[in-house]
């Protein structure tokens, strides 16, 4: 079953407002400095390449819960995780550091292995949680406050 990720105001606000000013940015470099240097155009292909990789990891990231795995795809960043070492999930928890293929936060953070964690944000969390416990009841559900 697939899973599109949730999409905040504040990932929309990061993505978006980082993506215009460096368009900006570049605009106003293109329109006072020309491409009369080298330099210049390694820059701009730069904030292109940024440009790019934000909106790539805005449109781009998705779950997919197989009989055996996670898998999840979050622009260049992809992976897997296998659902019988998913030891417990807590809802509406935000990981600030690791691995975070997700675009909002208060979403799902599993915990997997002995100390691995992974945060993803599907778009309803309710029903992310009510399929996977389908594949493996011994997982154990969180609520944070």
């Amino acid at each position: 079953m697939k899973f599109k990720s949730r999409k905040d105001f504040f990932m929309k606000g990061m993505t978006f407002g980082t993506s215009i000013f460096l368009m900006v940015i570049l605009f106003i470099r293109i329109l006072t400095e020309g491409y009369s240097q080298l330099g210049f155009v390694f820059l701009d292909l730069i904030i292109l390449t940024t440009i790019g990789l934000l909106v790539w990891i805005y449109v781009g990231t998705a779950y997919e819960l197989t009989s055996t795995e996670l898998k999840y795809k979050s622009g260049p960043l992809s992976g897997a995780v296998k659902i019988e070492k998913i030891t417990e999930i807590i809802v509406g928890g935000t990981l600030w550091s690791g691995v975070k293929p997700a675009t909002a936060l208060k979403g799902l953070l599993i915990k997997f292995g002995k100390y691995d964690e992974i945060y993803i944000s599907p778009e309803t969390n309710a029903t992310f949680v009510e399929k996977i416990k389908t594949l493996n009841k011994n997982i154990k559900i969180t609520e944070k406050k």
